[in-house]
């Protein structure tokens, strides 16, 4: 008579199919311990993929927007400090034609034209980080203003002419569907501050110039600069709506930079609840895992080496 084993082909087979599983499932908590996913690739995540390619896409366009609003913030924010050092040259031009006419001397006119456009001149061909000129609009690679020196000022035949920057305003699309202007152009802020001093440089240069040349301002002097205080005025409001205007836009760049950020985080959420494990959890399902693969294979192993003479009486 022979002596056979316990078991049976069903039970080996059916034993050999546990440990498969409880090895398959050893490795997937593994990789989900090690890459912190809960899956490497897409079969893994099932009818979730879908929505985490969506999640992905909406958080990338976030970001993409929130790093486009973040440099616009940073010329803005440029533009306001160059603004605000604009209207106090704007203000000194109107205070330097105010207090010659009042004091009756024009001894230090010409020297205060000469410093407000070297100092105008510097702001409105200013480079940004690129190299690229700020007020030069569309037309970015050339000086916005095309004159160095009060002479050549004066040759132009008007102020306006000094300017070559473009005629588009840049602008930054911050969303869908909505962008907000950030670039100025010089020639909006500056015409009116370059023709003030175009006009008294001309004035001072002709038959009844000359500021410097008495004691006393002559009456024709006293009535040329008496007419250029209102223009001088009108120039330091066009500065002062460009600064406003900049100062919306700032406000409205800076809104737009939260609500992408506020996007950014939440689909970062929805990302992170999708493929994210749960540490904690994979680590408590490893063990688990390791503890119940173990046992299948020495079930297995002790399945195969019983026979009928582990239950014959001994003796």
């Amino acid at each position: 008579m022979s002596i056979d084993r316990a078991s049976t082909a069903g039970q080996s087979l059916f034993m050999l199919q546990q440990v498969m599983n409880a090895s398959q499932q050893l490795s997937k908590t593994q990789a989900q311990v090690a890459s912190g996913k809960v899956s490497t690739d897409y079969a893994g995540l099932g009818d979730k993929a879908a929505l985490l390619e969506a999640s992905r896409t909406a958080q990338n366009k976030a970001d993409a927007y929130q790093s486009n609003t973040a440099m616009a913030l940073n010329q803005s924010d440029l533009q306001d400090t160059q603004m605000s050092s604009l209207s106090d040259l704007a203000n000194q031009l109107r205070k330097a034609l105010t207090d010659t006419v009042a004091n009756n001397d024009g001894n230090n006119m010409m020297a205060t034209m000469q410093g407000i456009f070297d100092q105008a001149s510097e702001i409105l061909n200013s480079k940004d980080a690129n190299g690229n000129y700020i007020y030069g609009g569309d037309k970015d690679n050339t000086p916005p203003l095309n004159v160095s020196s009060l002479s050549q000022l004066v040759a132009l035949p008007s102020a306006s002419a000094a300017f070559s920057n473009g005629t588009l305003r840049k602008s930054v699309q911050v969303a869908d569907g909505q962008s907000v202007q950030v670039g100025m152009l010089a020639s909006d802020i500056g015409t009116q501050l370059m023709s003030v001093i175009r006009d008294v440089a001309t004035f001072n240069g002709g038959s009844n110039g000359n500021f410097a040349a008495t004691q006393n301002l002559t009456q024709p002097q006293l009535d040329f600069l008496t007419s250029e205080i209102p223009s001088s005025v009108t120039a330091a409001q066009q500065v002062n709506d460009g600064a406003a205007t900049n100062g919306f836009n700032y406000q409205t760049l800076k809104a737009a930079s939260d609500h992408a950020s506020s996007l950014s985080t939440i689909y970062k959420g929805f990302v992170s609840d999708l493929e994210d494990v749960d540490m904690p959890t994979a680590i408590t399902n490893l063990n688990q895992n390791q503890v119940a693969l173990q046992a299948a294979l020495q079930v297995t192993a002790s399945l195969h080496q019983l026979s009928l003479l582990n239950y014959l009486p001994q003796g």
